[in-house]
């Protein structure tokens, strides 16, 4: 039976996915190494740590690698609070969910410090009752511990939350803990047949309804 959703945070409740690009081509551009949209898309999803540590060897007179990851988030958390909006049908979604007597959590590959300010920048930091960061994990997605543990801070097995996922990294975590999966997936993503793994496919939250939470 179905009693929590956890929402994964960037492309699912606002479009950060675009201020990621940004920052990464701003960040690795200035250290020699240029990043085309196509470089990004393909490492979306990936805890940035990781990406940083892909991206690291091409880099010119760069500062350490946590030096470069902070870079690029500050850069991210410059832009969310300037930028920063909702997605189409976020709170249409959080009401219904909250309406059909389901919890609320979030499982994120961005750094906690940034859920923060998403949250803030959103207002809807009170319809949540979990954070979880995989920068806490060994891996982060598409290992499944960020979903596992988001479950755990709530009390709940995963196969009794449904995840909101955008990313194919991200689907691939949420199924591998063994939750049911909604993709809303970014337009680059747009007819992947890798998406077939989710057991549900939507064009934006604002489709949807009380049957897709049971």
């Amino acid at each position: 039976m179905l009693k929590a959703v956890i929402f994964d945070m960037d492309g699912v409740l606002l479009d950060s996915e675009p201020f990621w690009a940004r920052a990464q081509m701003a960040v690795f551009g200035s250290f020699g190494r240029p990043m085309s949209q196509a470089d990004c898309d393909e490492t979306m999803g990936l805890r940035i740590d990781q990406l940083v540590a892909q991206r690291y060897p091409g880099l010119i007179n760069a500062p350490a690698p946590e030096q470069v990851v902070n870079l690029i988030v500050e850069e991210v958390n410059a832009l969310i609070r300037a930028e920063g909006v909702a997605k189409e049908g976020l709170d249409h979604a959080l009401s219904l969910i909250r309406d059909q007597g389901l919890r609320i959590g979030l499982a994120t590959s961005s750094p906690m410090a940034m859920v923060h300010n998403v949250l803030a920048t959103l207002g809807i930091r009170h319809h949540f009752e979990a954070l979880h960061s995989a920068e806490v994990e060994r891996y982060g997605k598409p290992h499944p511990d960020v979903y596992i543990h988001a479950a755990q801070k709530m009390g709940l097995e995963p196969d009794e939350c449904l995840a909101i996922e955008d990313s194919f990294n991200g689907l691939l975590a949420a199924k591998a803990a063994r939750m049911k999966a909604l993709i809303v997936p970014d337009p680059i993503l747009h007819g992947d047949p890798r998406l077939a793994i989710a057991d549900l496919e939507l064009r934006s939250l604002a489709e949807l309804t009380a049957d897709h939470l049971r």
